[in-house]
């Protein structure tokens, strides 16, 4: 009687890992239905026509993953760094360099990426495009962290009113200076999500199986108990 009690006990406990490995499970699932979702409204989001800056209500959080328009001339004087970047792997900073438009405001223009073996440093002059331009990019949000980016801290140190985005310029961008490396749209993936479901639910399957095995060895203790 002492082997069935402990193999039941055994048994029980293993269900209730089961039902906690496939709750994790469906978390996971949950979490994939959230990130599917959320590309679609990226994918739709980008595929709208480019909005034109500037906008006399701009709004950064309704635009965000929109495409956007502007004509203006660069504020090289003013270009900020962006520092410890990467580029498949390699080293190196982003160029930020505000767009003057024709409201008198100006927006951040990310123009691509610079190798740099330290991420901190590079020569910003070997990398003009010119004063007057005609970009179109991704709006994505200011970084928050950086105060040497951030529009809000920049705020009394610009003779201009910065727009509170980024205009993020990608590889289907116009030629650029040589060493300047335009950024890819970011990849819309699924994750690991998925992946971590099918590792959570085999945990749980296995669980139900290592019950089921208890259970049975208990069931043919106690018969051989009877007998």
């Amino acid at each position: 009687m002492s082997l069935r009690r402990r193999d039941l006990a055994g048994a029980i406990a293993a269900l209730a890992i089961a039902a906690v490995f496939a709750r994790l499970g469906r978390w996971q699932v949950h979490r994939l239905s959230e990130r599917k979702a959320q590309n679609a409204a990226i994918r739709a989001a980008r595929a709208e026509p480019a909005v034109e800056l500037p906008q006399h209500r701009f709004a950064p959080e309704a635009l965000q993953d929109r495409r956007a328009h502007a004509r203006g001339s660069y504020d090289y004087a003013h270009q900020r760094v962006w520092t410890r970047r990467t580029f498949q792997g390699a080293p190196g900073v982003a160029l930020l360099t505000p767009l003057r438009l024709s409201d008198g405001s100006a927006v951040f223009v990310d123009r691509g990426f610079v190798a740099s073996p330290d991420a901190m440093h590079v020569d910003t002059s070997r990398y003009g495009e010119g004063d007057t331009v005609d970009v179109t990019g991704l709006v994505i949000p200011a970084p928050r962290d950086r105060g040497d980016v951030n529009p809000s801290a920049l705020r009394d140190s610009l003779p201009y009113r910065l727009l509170d985005a980024v205009l993020l310029l990608d590889d289907t961008a116009a030629a650029h200076p040589q060493g300047l490396l335009r950024w890819r749209p970011p990849p819309l993936d699924n994750g690991f999500f998925l992946a971590y479901a099918i590792i959570w639910f085999s945990f749980a399957l296995t669980a139900v199986v290592g019950a089921t095995l208890l259970v049975r060895q208990a069931a043919k203790a106690s018969r051989a108990g009877v007998e």
